[in-house]
């Protein structure tokens, strides 16, 4: 009777520990409640007069209009598949000058790479201009992008693992990439240590500016060929001339760029009100690094020109609207690039309606550039509802071994560059943001329950000219 008592109670016992481990189970907070949904939108223009496509001078007009949509799915209590699908549509005043001659000269309807010049093509006096858009197929470009990203939480929510795959696609690039990541809980919560890395494995489909590639496809004699047939070249006096020969110029060999990186953060609630982060990046890039279609004009050559020679004179300023310079060379750059970007980030609780987020980051690489980032966000919480977002960025940087303006570059160096994003320069950002927050979606559209609408707003200013308008609109669903 007693080994029966005994056996009863320990089936009793076996059974209320099972209970309860299942109820552990049962209970447990699931990293994301329901599938959610994001639209992103947003438009970017700019404008400026350092064109890289023309060698450092001209027009930078652009427009950018994108959009995204994050799809978050919850595969149980402890994983989320995200897909992130994008599209981007842009016009550029200075793309569209990878072929600078308009429709109604020999190029055709704005030739480049897209398309194929017939021999004997109409030659009626071609003009460009660096300072206005070229009406050449190049002006405009989509970029599509799709990345999806698992992610794995551990039990007690203290360990963290992600992987992600990516694959991006323009019409002289396209790019793979995939990657991976594990993240650390500890000491209650109150410390987190990550680590990251990832590669990307890319594909240039190479367009060169149209007087390199006829003389590519031609070599020495190409003014009696192809585009140039019938087609005059001026001299810096405005005479014809058949003197133009680029001979630097040569295709590249390589048509892959791959980079890799990766990446560390520590982050630390230093107090109740303040929390800090640290990290650091390492990168490195290899292949073809400079872009096939940004000309360089050498300051020891002689300037050759195509279009109205009233115009030569004045071909540096915006008065120039008929003549356009043919290029010595293409950018060239070294086939590797070593990037190392450390920073670090401190958030202070001011009060129940106002945060601070301070952010710095140091950069430098094996080009010689060093670079300082510095900004500042202050939340502030209007209503339970309503937060607004101001904030100020300011950047500063050396400019490049290999950065040279329009025209300053010689003939006997290995590497040059007229890309001002590579010369020394300091920018200010500002701007203001608002965000909507509904944690109970009580608005609906048929199973979507909105969460929160985030509005943004930045003006961009940089010390060589160009300035910038970034606005940006998102909505988060929740599917119920």
């Amino acid at each position: 009777m007693k080994k029966l008592i005994f056996v009863l109670a320990l089936l009793i016992n076996m059974a209320v520990v099972a209970q309860v481990k299942d109820s552990t189970t049962t209970f447990k907070k699931r990293v994301l409640e329901n599938t959610e949904v994001d639209f992103l939108l947003s438009y970017y223009n700019q404008d400026g007069t350092h064109s890289a496509v023309s060698g450092g001078i001209g027009s930078e007009k652009l427009s950018d209009i994108a959009s995204n949509i994050v799809v978050a799915v919850p595969l149980n209590d402890d994983d989320v598949l995200t897909f992130d699908v994008g599209i981007s549509a842009y016009t550029s005043a200075s793309s569209s000058n990878i072929n600078p001659f308009n429709a109604t000269g020999a190029s055709g309807a704005g030739y480049d790479d897209k398309t194929t010049i017939g021999k004997n093509a109409a030659a009626s006096s071609p003009y460009g201009t660096p300072w206005q858009a070229s009406s050449g197929a190049s002006k405009s470009d989509q970029l599509a992008s799709v990345t999806a990203n698992y992610s794995h939480n551990s039990d007690n929510r203290n360990n963290i693992w992600n992987a992600d795959v990516s694959f991006s696609n323009e019409y002289d690039y396209t790019s793979v990439g995939f990657g991976g990541g594990f993240t650390k809980l500890f000491n209650e919560k109150n410390t987190e240590i990550s680590i990251k890395a990832n590669a990307y494995l890319d594909q240039w489909r190479p367009i060169y500016p149209t007087e390199l590639h006829e003389y590519a496809k031609y070599g020495a004699n190409f003014q009696s060929n192809g585009f140039f047939s019938g087609v005059p070249v001026l001299d810096q006096n405005g005479t014809t001339s058949n003197g133009y020969l680029p001979s630097a110029f040569k295709p590249y060999d390589k048509s892959n760029r791959n980079s890799y990186s990766a990446s560390f953060s520590f982050s630390q609630i230093l107090t109740k009100k303040i929390q800090m982060s640290i990290f650091m990046d390492v990168l490195q890039q290899e292949g073809l690094l400079g872009t096939p279609y940004q000309r360089v004009y050498f300051a020891d050559k002689a300037n050759y020109y195509i279009g109205q020679s009233q115009y030569i004179p004045v071909y540096t300023t915006s008065e120039n609207k008929g003549v356009y310079q043919l290029a010595d060379d293409k950018e060239r750059l070294p086939s590797t690039h070593f990037k190392i970007p450390i920073g670090a980030r401190l958030n202070f609780y001011i009060n129940e309606y106002v945060v601070a987020r301070t952010y710095y980051r140091y950069y430098q690489d094996n080009w010689g550039i060093q670079a300082h980032t510095a900004s500042i966000e202050l939340p502030i919480k209007i209503s339970s509802s309503f937060t607004a977002y101001p904030m100020f960025r300011y950047y500063t940087q050396t400019a490049s071994d290999y950065f040279a303006p329009y025209e300053k570059h010689l003939s006997t160096e290995k590497y040059y560059t007229s890309d001002y994003d590579l010369s020394k320069f300091d920018s200010s950002q500002y701007g203001l943001g608002f965000t909507y927050t509904d944690i109970f979606t009580r608005a609906k559209i048929f199973v979507l329950g909105l969460k929160s609408i985030d509005l943004r707003l930045n003006h961009y200013t940089r010390s060589d000219g160009l300035s910038a308008n970034i606005g940006s609109l998102g909505f988060k669903f929740v599917v119920e």
